[in-house]
């Protein structure tokens, strides 16, 4: 196949985007003219800054027998000075200090959703309300986030939901006052919650009852799990005693191939991406979900923070086609995967599917791929 022709196609191929950080997100442009408004004090230009995030190796030796090797090693292209992922989203946070820059970045994320990567339908994680970070109630900043949802899906036609974030550096109580809060304010727009933060920071099994809560309540729920600890171990924890019902990136589900088996046979969707702050891990990451996708997992792509990595959701599916050579039906599958994954209601989401499958159809016809 023409790899030109092929990179057309990945580019526009309709996507669901279902596990990006909103704070994540933030244009850089945008960073920069919130935090001189706000007086932040910062290293260096905000551009600067975006270009070197970079969150470095850690504990090598915790990652030394893993089935895929993990580069020991710093990469080629990591920047000195470098800012870590979770510095610079504190710095975005702390430069959101009116409720209309809410609406500003979840218009603005899903505009360049639309425009980059062909995107029609996302589900964004939203980080817990911190008191000593943003002086504005919960369900003030949700009504700000509905707002510039709703314009984006007026101007560009793009659908969108909202996931409740938990970070799992916190305790068990806080998270259980996270959902208590999106419970008694709830809307329709927030559709479940997610675990989020590194693995290693906290066990899932911390994060119980806020998960009870959240399945009474008929919410959905996800984790991140496998990605930093290098065990399987989490993940089973995740679908058995949080009963998540899809697990964000998973590919340390590799070192235990029962688990591989399980995941397989139930069809868990697994939300991977290439890309990640840590650039030593990038190349890990590729063979990894290469792995997965062998090994008849269900995967599929998002862009996690793409605003500071930076990616696109397009891009990632670049990375799939072009660079580990899955094929056009692999592809396709992946898209529609993603579909399934979503957390619409089921007529929606066949609506939606149905509505994916004509459009790949035309596109696959337009470029003469069949």
């Amino acid at each position: 196949m023409d790899r030109e022709l092929y990179g057309q196609y990945l580019d526009r191929m309709p996507k669901v985007e279902l596990h990006c950080h909103l704070i994540g997100t933030v244009r850089a442009t945008t960073f920069a003219d919130l935090a001189r408004r706000a007086g932040l004090d910062l290293p260096a230009d905000p551009l600067d800054i975006y270009a070197r995030v970079n969150s470095k190796p850690v504990d090598a030796a915790l990652y030394a027998n893993t089935r895929i090797p993990v580069p020991q090693g710093p990469a080629a292209d990591e920047p000195d000075p470098s800012y870590s992922l979770f510095q610079v989203s504190d710095w975005v946070k702390r430069s959101l200090t009116r409720l209309e820059d809410f609406s500003r970045i979840a218009y603005e994320a899903l505009a360049d959703a639309h425009d980059k990567s062909a995107t029609r339908y996302a589900e964004l994680f939203i980080d817990p309300v911190d008191p000593k970070v943003w002086p504005f109630r919960y369900a003030d900043i949700l009504d700000a986030y509905i707002d510039g949802m709703r314009a984006a899906e007026t101007d560009f036609g793009i659908r969108s939901r909202l996931i409740a974030a938990i970070d799992r550096s916190r305790s068990g109580a806080e998270a259980l006052a996270v959902v208590e809060e999106v419970v008694e304010h709830r809307r329709d727009e927030v559709v479940g919650i997610g675990l989020d933060n590194l693995e290693t920071a906290g066990p899932p099994e911390r994060f119980a009852d806020a998960y009870r809560l959240a399945k009474r309540s008929g919410l959905k729920r996800t984790a991140h799990s496998s990605e930093h600890a290098p065990t399987a171990a989490n993940t089973v924890t995740c679908l058995d005693l949080l009963e998540c019902d899809r697990i964000d990136h998973g590919y340390f589900v590799l070192e235990d191939d029962a688990v591989v088996a399980r995941c397989r046979d139930e069809g868990v969707p697994f939300t991977c991406i290439f890309t990640t702050s840590r650039r030593s891990w990038r190349p890990w990451r590729r063979a990894s979900i290469a792995e997965m996708v062998r090994s008849g997992l269900t995967v599929t792509l998002s862009s996690d923070d793409p605003g500071m990595f930076p990616t696109t959701l397009a891009q990632e599916y670049r990375i799939a086609g072009l660079e580990l050579d899955l094929d056009l039906d692999r592809m396709r599958r992946m898209c529609l995967d993603g579909v399934d994954a979503s957390w619409l209601d089921e007529s929606e989401r066949m609506q939606l599917r149905a509505a994916f499958a004509d459009e790949l159809d035309a596109l696959e016809d337009d470029l003469a791929l069949r």
